[in-house]
């Protein structure tokens, strides 16, 4: 199967997971072949990131997603960081960049990683999920989460 074409059966099969209710889908075998298709060619922990694998400069580098509510993100979110509705992502796909990584988190890093999943499976590689959410990258220090780590594994 051509990529072009692998690329349009998991985006067609994506809108029909996501607008098809949940007793439907069991009897989709389109939209179940191409996610299987898709976990073929997935990688184990591909998809996330830690708070401490980005150095405080490179956070500068990533379109970094806040997938909560809009009342979450106004009480708190990463600096630097654009709501997107976790449900909405996939509808905003064309405007998030293809050039740098596009990194999407929410409180806990459930609800992110289905937004992820989705634009990965429409043919977005550059999507990572900032693993534990939000919660996790302020227990982790924030931006400051690699040099504390790297700090630590250097006593």
């Amino acid at each position: 199967m051509k990529t072009t074409q692998f690329i349009s059966s998991l985006i067609i099969a994506t809108v029909a997971v996501l607008s098809v209710p949940v007793t439907a889908l069991a009897e989709d075998k389109a939209a179940i072949s191409a996610m299987e298709a898709y976990f073929d060619f997935s990688e184990y922990e591909s998809g996330t990131i830690l708070p401490e694998q980005i150095p405080a400069e490179d956070w500068k580098k990533i379109h970094v997603i806040d997938a909560r509510d809009a009342e979450q993100f106004k009480k708190a979110h990463i600096p630097g960081a654009v709501n997107i509705d976790w449900r909405k992502v996939l509808g905003q796909r064309s405007k998030l960049p293809q050039d740098k990584m596009v990194l999407l988190y929410c409180n806990s890093g459930t609800l992110s990683s289905q937004a992820a999943m989705a634009l990965r499976v429409a043919g977005m590689e550059n999507v990572r999920i900032l693993q534990g959410g939000f919660a996790e990258w302020k227990a982790k220090g924030g931006f400051e989460a690699n040099r504390i780590a790297t700090k630590n594994s250097a006593k």
